[in-house]
């Protein structure tokens, strides 16, 4: 597998789990709201692995769990966002995005400057 076919599908898990935490925020006040999970990890091996070759697009085929329990002291109202963990999740997830955003600007530039070196 290329290395830019890689980095568009991570983009496209980063994205997903971008809407994912931002739903819990969106809802951190929502009695009885479950807090919701994505692993990284699992759905790019989705995608990446053998017989991948019609993995779904867009927002289809993701999976997307509920959070039942709470650690620590449990909230009144049944919902299990915490809203500080969901912070550093965004934060995080977004460096992450950033980061392969600028991976493949790089490997385009390097491939425009091999392209270009070509032509002498």
């Amino acid at each position: 597998m290329q290395i830019v076919d890689l980095i568009g599908k991570a983009l496209s898990v980063r994205a997903f789990y971008h809407k994912v935490i931002s739903g819990n925020i969106a809802n951190a006040q929502t009695p009885g709201y479950k807090e919701k999970e994505l692993d990284f990890r699992r759905e790019l091996n989705r995608r990446t692995g053998p017989g991948t070759g019609m993995a779904p697009s867009g927002d289809a085929g993701y999976t997307v769990t509920e959070k039942s329990g709470h650690d620590g002291l449990a909230r009144l109202d049944g919902n299990t966002v915490d809203l500080e963990e969901q912070t550093v999740r965004l934060t995080e997830n977004q460096l992450m995005y950033q980061a392969l955003v600028q991976m493949a600007s790089k490997r385009f530039a390097m491939m425009k400057y091999l392209i270009g070196e070509g032509k002498r």
